[in-house]
């Protein structure tokens, strides 16, 4: 049987801390919430190598790494409303839910959404509220949201996510092109959001998040 506890703190002392990663909320929460849990019984062994990890379907769950990192550049704190989009089976929405005031997460699939659902209810969250849904259309009933946090790939993020959040708010999502990704950090000011770039990183994107074609006559 694995020593998970001992996992876990390995994990944030090598894949975490190393990357600048200083704020003692999402230290604490990356140390407190199983990653084991929130991946196929299969994938438990690869939760902490250190990778990605296959959900299926074409999903993964991203390194902690990059989570962490994204997590410090997002600066959430206890009074904020976080929309999240493409949860996975829930890992990062129990990381949100612990920085956050509540936290709500659109799942494009309905069957790992319930699955989801169950995984948080059985760790204690309370102030998530995991939706089946179209992701590319983000949650506007509750909008508008302080903090967007996607953890997967994008190509493009649609206006109408972007539309949803707070004026001075945060959005973040890895932006791939090709084989190559980084992770970029918007500003809301004035309606408008302007990115920036702050670190490398990659992930699978998430569906229908693909650039669409253009056609060259």
């Amino acid at each position: 049987m694995a020593d998970y506890k001992t996992l876990r703190t390995t994990m944030v002392d090598t894949q975490v801390r190393p990357h600048d990663v200083t704020r003692f909320p999402i230290i604490e929460a990356m140390l407190s919430v199983p990653r084991e849990v929130f991946v196929p019984d299969a994938m438990r062994d690869l939760a902490y190598v250190g990778g990605t990890v296959p959900l299926g379907g074409g999903r993964h769950l991203l390194d902690p790494r990059t989570i962490g990192m994204m997590l410090e550049v997002l600066d959430i704190n206890r009074s904020h409303l976080v929309l999240e989009i493409g949860p996975g089976l829930g890992y990062t929405t129990a990381l949100l839910a612990r920085l956050a005031e509540a936290v709500v997460a659109v799942e494009g699939d309905e069957a790992r959404a319930a699955e989801a659902e169950a995984l948080l209810l059985g760790q204690g969250v309370d102030n998530a509220a995991l939706l089946p849904g179209d992701m590319t259309a983000g949650n506007p009933r509750n909008a508008p949201y302080d903090r967007i946090a996607i953890f997967g790939g994008v190509e493009t993020v649609p206006a109408e996510i972007e539309a949803q959040l707070k004026d001075g708010g945060l959005i973040a999502a890895v932006f791939m092109d090709g084989d190559l990704g980084e992770v970029r950090v918007g500003h809301k000011s004035g309606g408008r959001v302007a990115w920036r770039m702050e670190f490398n990183a990659s992930a699978p994107v998430l569906p229908g998040f693909e650039r669409t074609a253009s056609f060259v006559f």
